[in-house]
C-alpha cells in the first residue's frame, strides 16, 4: 500500500475504526494505527476489530499498523481519533515526522482538562496554525457508520480548498458531508453535548421520564448557544448537525457512552462502577470537570453543566441537583 495518498487514522477504538472503514470503502488506502501491538496484530489476522466492532469486516485497502513513524512523513492525511486528554502529547509525538502539508483532521470531542483548550487551540500551540487542519463531527455512532447506515456529518477546516478536498475524501456511500467555516462551533457542540448527555442519562436513571429529558435537551442547547455566542461560534452551527443533531443523538440513545454513564449514576452506581461497565473513555465526565471554569471565564451561566460538575466532582446527590435546577428563580425563556 502506497502511503503517499494514504489516510492514517490514529486511534483504533470504535470511532477510529469506523471512520477508517468508511474511508477505505471510499477507495482511499487507509492505515489504522493503534498503540497496542497485540490488538493490531489480531486485527491484521482476523480483518476486523473484535474488541470494539465485532463482526464488521475490514475492506481490503484498510491495513492496521503499529508503527506510526514509518508512514507519517509521506502520508497526505492524518485523522486523529484519540481521547482529548492525550491529543497534546500525540501532536508533540508526531511533530518531528509530520510533513508541513499533511492535512491534520480530528474527530475527537472534548476540552483539555486544566487548560480549558479546545483541540484546534492545542493544535495551534503544538503544530502551528499554518498546518492544514480540520475537524469532523456530527450525530454519529461508530457501529452505524461501520455498518454503512445513512449518516451525515459536518466538516470545518481552516481554508476553503481544504474543506472541499476533505469533503470529497469522507463523502461516499451512505455518508453525506456538509462543510463549514466554523471550527469553534463544531468543537463546542461536540464537547458540551457530552456533559448534557450525562445529565439526560442521570434524569432517566432517576426515572423522571420524557418530559424532563426533553427539557434538559432544550435548555442544554440554550447553554451551548450562550457559550458559543461568547466564544465566537456561529448559532447556525450549533443548531445544525454538530450541535443540536449530536445533542439529540447522545441524549436519547443508549449507544452513547455518556448517556449510559449518566444512567448508571442516576441508578445509584458509583463512577468507578459505571466506567468499568462501559469499558471506554467517557469524554463527558472529563469535560464536566473543566466546562464550569470555561463558562465562568466567558461570563456564561450554564446551570445544567454546573450541576453535572457538582454531582461528579463534589459528591452532590443527583436528586439534590434536580432540586437546584427546579428551584432557580423564574425568568423569561428568551
Amino acid at each position: 500500500m502506497s502511503s503517499a495518498d494514504a489516510v492514517i487514522v490514529a486511534g483504533a477504538g470504535s470511532w477510529g475504526t469506523a471512520l477508517a472503514i468508511q474511508l477505505a470503502r471510499n477507495g482511499h488506502p487507509t492505515l489504522l494505527w493503534g498503540r497496542d501491538a497485540v490488538q493490531i496484530a489480531l486485527m491484521r489476522k482476523v480483518r476486523s476489530n473484535p474488541q470494539y466492532l465485532p463482526g464488521i469486516e475490514f475492506p481490503e485497502n484498510l491495513q492496521p499498523i503499529d508503527n506510526l513513524d514509518e508512514v507519517m512523513g509521506s502520508a497526505r492525511y492524518l485523522l486523529a481519533v484519540i481521547p482529548t486528554g492525550g491529543m497534546r502529547a500525540f501532536f508533540r509525538q508526531i511533530k518531528p515526522v509530520l510533513a508541513a502539508d499533511t492535512r491534520v483532521i480530528w474527530a475527537s470531542k472534548g476540552i483539555e482538562t486544566g487548560s480549558g483548550r479546545l483541540l484546534h487551540q492545542i493544535l495551534g500551540e503544538e503544530l502551528g496554525f499554518q498546518q492544514p487542519h480540520a475537524v469532523v463531527s456530527g450525530p454519529t455512532f461508530a457501529k452505524e457508520v461501520a455498518s454503512n447506515y445513512p449518516t451525515a456529518m459536518t466538516l470545518a477546516a481552516n481554508s476553503e480548498l481544504l474543506r472541499n478536498e476533505l469533503a470529497e475524501v469522507f463523502h461516499g456511500g451512505n455518508m453525506r458531508l456538509y462543510t463549514s467555516t466554523d471550527i469553534m462551533g463544531v468543537e463546542l457542540g461536540g464537547a458540551v453535548k457530552n456533559v448534557l448527555a450525562i445529565a439526560a442519562g442521570i434524569s432517566d436513571g432517576l426515572g423522571f421520564g420524557a418530559n424532563a429529558r426533553s427539557a434538559l435537551i432544550t435548555r442544554g442547547l440554550a447553554e451551548i448557544m450562550r457559550l458559543g455566542d461568547k466564544m465566537g461560534a456561529c448559532r447556525e452551527t450549533l443548531m445544525g448537525l454538530a450541535g443540536l443533531g449530536d445533542l439529540v443523538l447522545t441524549c436519547t440513545d443508549n449507544q452513547s457512552r455518556n448517556r449510559r454513564f449518566g444512567l448508571a449514576i442516576g441508578a445509584g452506581k458509583s463512577q468507578a462502577q459505571a466506567l468499568e461497565e462501559i469499558g471506554q473513555v467517557v469524554e463527558g465526565a472529563k469535560t464536566a470537570g473543566v466546562i464550569v471554569q470555561v463558562a465562568e471565564n466567558a461570563g456564561v451561566d450554564m446551570p445544567i453543566c454546573h450541576e453535572v460538575y457538582k454531582i461528579l466532582y463534589q459528591g452532590l446527590p443527583p436528586k439534590d441537583a434536580v432540586k437546584d435546577l427546579l428551584g432557580r428563580r423564574l425568568k423569561a425563556e428568551f
